[in-house]
């Protein structure tokens, strides 16, 4: 069978061309009534069916192609979910993502968006590994939106987890468990997720009627051996914790590590909330580690529509520059009730 053209399709569906032209397109199907809309997307499903982008493409001068530049995430385990969410919403809308990755070389970055630009994508996400402050380069002709990021001058609409509201979601765990004394294992790096999870644990005691006590808060590294020593400063003290709240999951296998040590049993000695979801880790630990899970597979999905609003002319203008997205908990088995109010 030769391949199926728009002319095959208004024949099966008993309807004009152009018809099947405006209930194909993103732009015009609102010209159809819905229920011939659906029926004419059924037929071209059957018989196979695809536009000829390149035609369509050379119509409304598009290319249909994303450029998604990211500094690591391509190669690293903890945020793919956000590839993954910007493809599908891409593919959802007929558009296809090119995805490139620097390594945090930015010379390299810049020339990799150079390259993107060349093959005449429509749009640009900048992506971060990591909640961050980031510098765009100079030359981009097209619309652009951060994901897990935000420029200086807030100029670009970003998408980036509510730091804040995460802490508050972990510190809310602890606190209706019981726990009046919670440590936190901060991250030492002077980041917006450090300041932004800071501020949620200590509106999170301010709420619950609890003194702050600088005592209970460390700044270590965000990795297991930042997590050990965090443990080890927290539980040395003369009134110990009854809970830790870690800023990343490495951390929290650390205190496991160092609470069994000590011969504490987690969740009934001492209980135990990180924040990403990283499952290697949060699921592999026992007991399992409850966790707040950072929105990867959101933030992709949210940057790639909102880029696509940009660049059809749908953009709420109404909408925040920076949108903050909820962070949900996944609970696992590191809380319990506290025995004491000391150890």
């Amino acid at each position: 069978m030769g391949k199926v053209g728009i002319r095959d399709v208004a024949k099966a569906a008993e309807v004009s061309v152009t018809t099947v032209s405006h209930a194909l397109s993103e732009a015009h199907q609102a010209r159809v009534s819905p229920e011939t809309r659906e029926h004419v997307r059924k037929v071209a499903a059957s018989l196979g069916y695809s536009p000829n982008r390149l035609a369509s493409g050379l119509r409304n001068q598009r290319s249909y192609l994303l450029g998604l530049v990211s500094d690591e995430i391509a190669s690293s385990p903890f945020a793919g979910e956000m590839i993954l969410g910007a493809q599908d919403a891409a593919y959802e809308r007929g558009w296809l993502v090119m995805l490139v990755d620097s390594g945090r070389n930015w010379a390299l970055e810049e020339k990799q968006v150079r390259t993107l630009l060349q093959h005449q994508v429509d749009g640009l996400v900048l992506a971060r590994m990591y909640h961050q402050r980031a510098e765009i380069p100079a030359g981009i002709n097209v619309p652009v939106v951060l994901l897990d990021a935000f420029d200086a001058e807030g100029a670009f609409p970003s998408v980036v987890p509510d730091e804040a509201a995460a802490a508050r979601t972990a510190m809310k765990e602890l606190i209706e468990a019981g726990h009046r004394r919670i440590g936190f294992i901060n991250n030492r790096d002077e980041i917006p997720a450090a300041f932004g999870r800071l501020e949620g644990y200590r509106s999170s005691l301010a709420e619950a009627g609890i003194e702050y006590d600088g005592a209970l808060v460390t700044r270590q590294r965000p990795a297991v051996s930042g997590g050990r020593a965090g443990a080890e400063e927290l539980l040395a003290l003369p009134d110990p914790p009854t809970a830790i709240f870690c800023f990343h999951d490495q951390q929290a296998f650390g205190v496991y590590e160092v609470a069994a040590r000590r011969g504490l049993g987690i969740p009934g000695d001492l209980s135990v909330v990180g924040i990403d979801n990283f499952e290697i880790v949060a699921d592999g630990l026992w007991p399992g580690l409850t966790t707040v899970a950072l929105p990867h597979y959101d933030m992709g999905r949210w940057a790639v529509s909102r880029l696509l609003d940009e660049i059809e002319g749908t953009a709420d203008d109404g909408e925040p520059r920076q949108k903050l997205l909820d962070c949900p908990l996944v609970r696992r088995g590191s809380v319990a009730r506290p025995r004491s109010a000391g150890m």
